[in-house]
């Protein structure tokens, strides 16, 4: 009820955003169907639907392990949630800037197509082995279904907590998010960007361990 009520509320709305026409029904269901879209890609891209160990977790800890981006939750989640405040703070901009008429409800379902692209290219094999090559998941091999359709939710849940609070506090969760994520798996979004697009030795040591 709470994605649908944000797609569809016009009453509640923040200075800068445009009312929203979607009605409930309607904002809950375009969101469902983009999520169940991205799914049906990355399950005709042969990724696995679930981890191959068979089971489903709620929270898998251990980030040098064949089951990491393989479950609901990890550590990787926590930037996914980032994801959602990045996007937030993205359209809100665009729509301030531009004077474009973009509800939080259109943002929100903008924001879910992008996400749902992210996972669709973050699954292929040519940044999948790019990722191997430059990082230290020598294991990684894309991620489940099940846990690219968690981070599109967790983006979702992300963008819902950017809209409702103080922009001081999701400013202060997102820089403790990735300072305890980065003290305690040597990983986080920031770095995770860095090593995609400008690796460097002497981080990929440090993460190492080394």
């Amino acid at each position: 009820m709470a994605l649908a009520e944000t797609l569809s509320s016009a009453s509640i709305q923040r200075p800068g955003w445009a009312p929203s026409r979607l009605g409930p029904v309607t904002a809950a269901a375009l969101a469902a169907l983009l999520i169940a879209c991205a799914a049906a890609i990355l399950l005709w891209m042969d990724r696995e639907p679930i981890c191959k160990c068979g089971s489903i977790k709620l929270w898998q800890g251990t980030v040098m392990s064949s089951e990491n981006s393989q479950h609901i939750a990890d550590w990787y989640t926590f930037s996914h949630i980032i994801h959602g405040f990045l996007f937030y703070g993205l359209f809100w901009l665009i729509r301030r800037v531009t004077g474009l008429p973009i509800s939080v409800g259109l943002a929100l379902l903008l924001a879910i197509v992008l996400e749902s692209a992210w996972e669709v290219a973050e699954n292929t094999d040519a940044v999948i082995n790019h990722y191997r090559s430059v990082t230290i998941s020598l294991d990684y091999y894309g991620d489940s279904v099940l846990n690219s359709v968690s981070d599109i939710l967790a983006m979702a849940l992300g963008f819902l907590f950017a809209r409702f609070a103080p922009v001081w506090i999701t400013l202060a969760s997102a820089l403790a998010m990735e300072l305890l994520v980065g003290w305690l798996i040597r990983d986080n979004l920031t770095l995770n960007v860095i090593m995609l697009l400008w690796p460097m030795d002497w981080i990929k040591a440090w993460q190492g361990g080394a």
